[in-house]
C-alpha cells in the first residue's frame, strides 16, 4: 500500500510541475517571467533554422539580413531518413554566420555586410571576422580573443589603411572614431547616423547587463510565445525577440532600426 501511495504522489507532483511548467511557457500568464540569459544564448547558438530578418528604418524596408548557426549548417547536409547525430549541440563550440544589405537613410548607396563568429563550448567568444563594404570603402575587421586585439583595414579610393588596438585601446571611442574618419573622408562618415558618445570613456567600459524575460510577439497574425533579450548600450535599449527553437524573429536597435522576421520568406 505505502509504495502504491509514494508512486500515486510522485505521479501527482510530475504532472503538477509540468503542468504549471506549460502554463509558464505558453500561458499568457507566464509573459514577464524571468528566464536564465545563458538558456537564451544557449538556443540561440544552436538554432536548427536559418534566422531570415527584413532591416527596417522607421517603418520602411531598407534591406534584409541572414543569420545561421554551425548547426543548422550541419544539419542542412543531413539526410532527411537518418536520425540526427548525438551530441550535435554539445560540441567543441559554436558558430554563427551573418550576412545582408542596407540603405543608410538618404545615402544612395547601399552597405553590404558579412561576418562571422566563434565561440567556446561556454559560449566565450574565440574570434570575430566582419567586412563592410559600399561602393566609397571596404572596412574589415578581425580579432582574436587570445591576441587580445583588433585588426582593422580600411580599403578607399584604392587605398588601404590598417590599424591594431589592443582590447584597452577600445575603451576609448574618440580614437576609433578618428580613424574611420579620418580615412573613409566626410561624404561617407555622414551618411551614417553615429550616436552620441559620452566624453568620459569609464562609461563604455562598463559591463553590459543583459536579462531575459518570457513574453509574446505577434507572428503570423498570431501571438507566439518567445524569449526577450534585453540591455542597454550607451542608454539606449537593445531588444532581441527569439523563438523557443533560436530562431531571431525581431532585433530593435537604438535610432528607430530594427530587424523583422520574413514571415513570407520562411515556411
Amino acid at each position: 500500500m505505502i509504495p502504491r501511495l509514494t508512486f500515486l504522489l510522485i505521479t501527482a507532483f510530475w504532472v503538477a510541475m509540468n503542468v504549471l511548467l506549460w502554463r509558464a511557457v505558453y500561458d499568457s500568464h507566464g509573459v514577464g517571467v524571468r528566464v536564465p540569459v545563458a538558456l537564451v544564448w544557449q538556443k540561440i547558438l544552436t538554432a536548427p533554422d536559418i534566422s531570415s530578418l527584413n532591416i527596417l528604418e522607421d517603418g520602411q524596408r531598407t534591406g534584409f539580413c541572414e543569420f545561421s548557426t554551425s548547426v543548422e549548417q550541419e544539419m542542412a547536409t543531413l539526410d532527411e531518413g537518418k536520425p540526427v547525430p548525438q551530441g550535435l549541440n554539445t560540441r567543441a563550440g559554436y558558430q554563427v554566420r551573418f550576412n545582408g544589405n542596407t540603405g543608410l537613410g538618404d545615402f544612395t548607396n547601399r552597405l553590404t555586410f558579412n561576418g562571422l563568429l566563434e565561440f567556446s563550448r561556454t559560449r566565450e567568444w574565440r574570434k570575430l571576422e566582419l567586412k563592410v563594404s559600399s561602393h566609397f570603402a571596404t572596412i574589415e575587421i578581425h580579432s582574436l580573443a587570445d591576441e587580445q586585439s583588433v585588426h582593422l583595414k580600411i580599403t578607399a579610393d584604392g587605398v588601404s589603411t590598417e590599424n591594431v588596438f589592443a582590447f584597452d585601446d577600445l575603451k576609448n571611442p574618440n580614437a576609433l572614431w578618428r580613424a574611420f574618419a579620418g580615412n573613409l573622408g566626410g561624404e561617407w562618415a555622414a551618411g551614417l547616423d553615429w550616436p552620441v558618445v559620452p566624453e568620459t570613456p569609464g562609461m563604455l567600459i562598463q559591463d553590459i547587463h543583459w536579462e531575459a524575460h518570457l513574453d509574446r510577439l505577434a507572428l503570423r497574425g498570431e501571438a507566439v510565445p518567445v524569449y526577450r533579450l534585453e540591455t542597454h548600450v550607451l542608454d539606449h535599449p537593445i531588444i532581441i525577440y527569439v523563438s523557443m527553437v533560436g530562431e531571431l524573429l525581431r532585433v530593435e536597435l537604438p535610432g528607430g532600426a530594427t530587424a523583422v522576421f520574413d514571415q513570407f520568406g520562411n515556411p
